[in-house]
């Protein structure tokens, strides 16, 4: 667990964050439809981001993605970050995303917990990288990575299917070897 600021910290997902999950997603609806891909009626449901959860929790045992969120001190579900795609042997690398709960943006809480996940991505996965990617127009997304360190490697055209069409997404690449600082934010 990584304390991110006086009131929030960052922790693996675990079985039973289920509720919670849900009544995160459901009050950061609007403020991911942008970003994401379109989701149905059930993926908003506790039994749903349960039966997620269980899959996280073995995909981490397994070693193949690691989901955290971010824990506000009263129990709530503000943010997530992931490390999708783990991938061993001369590559060692992972994909990375996150998103932030509508109420926390501004402040910092992003670029802190990117910076946990890229220390627990050197430390404790080993990984030499971890790539994330953005949509053209998601300067503060940008913003998030370029305070962690991250490079832009490239454009893919087409390359996910967020808000219901495919989109052009900005590539980015941090190599992690070195020690990670976390960024200047606020407290």
């Amino acid at each position: 667990m990584f304390r991110l600021d006086a009131e929030h910290v960052l922790r693996p997902v675990r079985v039973g964050d289920g509720a919670a999950m849900a009544r995160a997603y459901l009050a950061n609806r609007e403020h991911l439809e942008p970003w994401e891909p379109v989701r149905d009626a059930a993926f908003f449901t506790s039994a749903w981001q349960e039966d997620d959860l269980v899959r996280s929790v073995a995909d981490a045992a397994a070693g193949r993605n690691v989901r955290f969120v971010i824990e506000s001190d009263d129990g709530e579900i503000r943010g997530r970050m992931n490390l999708n795609n783990v991938v061993r042997g001369a590559f060692r690398n992972a994909d990375l995303g996150y998103w932030i709960d509508a109420t926390r943006l501004r402040r910092g809480l992003a670029s802190r917990a990117v910076s946990a996940t890229l220390t627990f991505a050197r430390d404790e996965l080993m990984l030499h990288r971890v790539q994330a990617a953005t949509l053209l127009h998601n300067e503060a997304s940008q913003h998030v990575l370029a305070a962690n360190g991250f490079e832009r490697i490239g454009l893919a055209p087409r390359y996910l299917r967020i808000a219901g069409s495919w989109q052009d997404h900005l590539l980015f690449q941090r190599l992690i070897d070195e020690p990670i600082t976390a960024p200047a934010g606020r407290p």
